[in-house]
């Protein structure tokens, strides 16, 4: 009986520190994404603004003499990156999440314990 209640107790020991391993990789995982979008939105803002004022610049520049090709040109190239970057978004979100990868592999370690225990 005493075994029996020291195995409960190790198991409910082992599930309590999986539980807070598995709330710290959460709590982790929301701040790092958090960061990234907050980021991420300054710096497409100055890039939009980067190429906006860049467009403006080269329309201007080439206003006598070639302004439609260069808006045109200017459009099909943005749309050409902008279609790079949707690619790249889309492969991005295919690939696997490594979110609870620590808590899965110490799962994995306590369940080859136990059973090589018994």
């Amino acid at each position: 009986m005493e075994s029996s209640k020291r195995v409960v107790g190790t198991l409910l020991t082992i599930f309590q520190t999986r539980l807070e391993l598995l709330s710290n990789e959460i709590e982790e995982e929301r701040l790092r994404v958090r960061q990234m979008l907050f980021y991420g939105s300054i710096a497409l803002f100055f890039f939009g603004l980067a190429i906006m004022l860049l467009t403006v610049f080269i329309v201007v520049l080439f206003w006598d003499s070639y302004r439609l090709p260069v808006i045109g040109g200017l459009t099909a190239l943005f749309f050409l990156a902008g279609l790079l970057v949707w690619n790249a978004l889309r492969c991005a979100a295919r690939g696997r999440s490594k979110l609870f990868a620590t808590s899965l592999s110490e799962l994995d370690e306590d369940r080859a314990r136990l059973i090589s225990r018994t």
